[in-house]
């Protein structure tokens, strides 16, 4: 078996893979149904179904926002920006620890990114809605980096150099850019990577 878990060139498993198409796929479909019923750019329409507000985690308990809003995006092009990172890097994840670790390694970056956001809302007193899916994209690219460090600096198509480089354009790209919640992006990139580094062990060639 290769080591660093790749599929032939061309392979239908080398494109798609279970977990990270439904997460996709969920990503959109709900997006498209919130789409028949308002605007993903109204902030009172997303703060109802589910987008993060620190003040209602931490006074009335709704902890379920730290996962809904992971699941909601303000407009078009922030979906299709989050959706195609998560496509070109999130099958190469699920290919080398597995569907089912990667399903719990997402959903941990996910809630927790948006608790770390919550937190350093609360500590700045900032009130301010969040919502996307970048927080758990950004834990997959921390695992990522702690995988192919690993793997001797290549994983499948992927090199360090390249998610490296991705890694610290997102970032300089959240600083530079308004309304950006990159505390969500550093506590999820810090989350995937520890994730990985406690559970992630080579595959050894048979």
């Amino acid at each position: 078996m290769n080591p660093y878990g790749r599929q032939p060139a061309g392979s239908w498993k080398n494109m798609l893979t279970p977990v990270n198409t439904v997460i996709i796929a969920a990503n959109v479909i709900i997006f498209l149904l919130m789409s028949l019923t308002g605007s993903t750019l109204d902030t009172s329409f997303m703060y109802r179904h589910g987008a993060c507000f620190w003040p209602d985690v931490v006074y009335h308990h709704e902890y379920y926002r730290l996962l809904t809003c992971t699941f909601l995006h303000f407009g078009f092009t922030h979906l299709l920006n989050n959706m195609i990172v998560l496509a070109f890097i999130g099958d190469n994840l699920e290919r080398a620890i597995g569907s089912t670790r990667y399903a719990i390694l997402y959903l941990l970056c996910a809630i927790g990114s948006s608790a770390l956001s919550v937190a350093w809302f609360m500590y700045t007193g900032t009130l301010s809605l969040s919502a996307g899916a970048s927080g758990a994209i950004f834990g997959v690219v921390g695992a990522l980096v702690v995988i192919l460090v690993r793997n001797h600096g290549r994983l499948e198509d992927l090199s360090s150099r390249q998610l490296v480089l991705f890694a610290l354009f997102s970032v300089y790209h959240g600083i530079a850019s308004a309304g950006i919640d990159n505390a969500a992006h550093l506590g999820g990139f810090a989350i995937g990577a520890l994730l990985a580094f406690l559970t992630y062990r080579p595959r050894r060639p048979r």
